[in-house]
């Protein structure tokens, strides 16, 4: 099944059609993407150097300087992720169920579930190191991985059992960092807090020190640690390849970062995180949607600045 989108809307359209909402905001020079697009940005990635945005039933790419490109779709976007060495190579989990592969950045789908089971993809990541490797994690179900880019999928983890139970896995993010045993780990965020399990698949692990397992196992006092806050949904990770160990993370306390691979935490920047996502030529550029408004900062998450557009530049 594809999903073609309805011709690009035009400039006089946009103008008389969704902006005409922002009312006042127009007379200024600049709108911010997130009024713009008329509705929460409900996922963020970065397709090459272009920022996507989806909100309900819209795609954004934004791409310097300044340029906006706005896709219909016929259905909302949950989770979205990109081929880092195939520019315009995006696999996105749709509402309420399924996943689909575009080649041309957005502007057309196709089918990619073959195999999974029909519910809801509950988030979605490309493994690192391996670009033809897709993660996807089903509500009620488990890890799901395809190593063929979505061709085909088998299943390989339950779900994290944390806090006496099984958790949803809200956010996935793979760090390249080798373990003892050669393999990568997939950190998850969920609602009892964060875990990772290395691509082996032998169990969901705690976030500890590097010499902390080593330290138990000669009756020592493990290093000293400052987690994520307890208690506390972990929704958004988020991370370049050119700097693994630097892992973001999205809470409703705000954005949190992490220089040791998600050992030791420090809030950056206040304000609930409702999407997130890293640059992945340069680990300081982020873009967050922070109670209800699109921003990106260049500094690691210290300060943030609106996204704003030039009206002349809306396709």
């Amino acid at each position: 099944m594809s999903i073609h989108p309805s011709r690009d809307m035009s400039r006089r359209r946009v103008l008389s059609g969704g902006l005409a909402a922002v009312g006042a905001t127009l007379i200024l020079p600049h709108a911010s993407l997130a009024t713009t697009a008329g509705a929460a940005v409900r996922a963020l990635h970065y397709d090459g150097d272009a920022l996507v945005a989806a909100s309900k039933r819209k795609l954004w790419r934004v791409s310097a300087p300044s340029h906006i490109q706005h896709i219909p779709l016929e259905r909302s976007i949950t989770a979205i992720t990109s081929h880092p060495e195939t520019p315009g190579t995006l696999f996105a989990a749709f509402d309420p169920v399924g996943l689909m592969r575009s080649r041309d950045g957005g502007r057309t789908w196709a089918d990619a579930s073959a195999g999974l089971p029909a519910t809801r993809v509950t988030a979605l990541t490309l493994a690192a190191l391996e670009p033809d490797m897709l993660y996807a994690a089903l509500a009620d179900d488990g890890l799901w991985r395809s190593q063929d880019a979505g061709e085909s999928w088998e299943f390989v983890m339950d779900r994290p059992y944390l806090g006496g139970a099984e958790r949803e896995v809200l956010t996935l993010v793979s760090v390249g960092n080798p373990t003892g045993m050669g393999g990568i780990w997939l950190y998850a965020g969920t609602d009892a807090g964060l875990t990772r399990v290395p691509d082996c698949f032998c169990r969901w692990q705690d976030v500890t020190a590097g010499d902390a397992m080593d330290a138990l196992a000669a009756g020592k006092t493990p290093p000293p640690a400052k987690p994520l806050p307890e208690d506390q949904p972990i929704t958004h990770l988020a991370l370049s390849p050119k700097a693994p160990e630097r892992l973001y993370a999205g809470l409703a306390t705000g954005l949190w970062t992490s220089t040791d691979a998600g050992v030791n935490w420090t809030r950056a920047a206040p304000r609930r995180i409702e999407a997130l996502a890293v640059d992945p030529a340069d680990p300081q550029h982020l873009a967050a949607q922070r109670d209800g408004i699109l921003s990106v900062s260049r500094d690691g998450g210290l300060t943030f600045a609106p996204l704003n557009i030039p009206h002349g530049d809306q396709t």
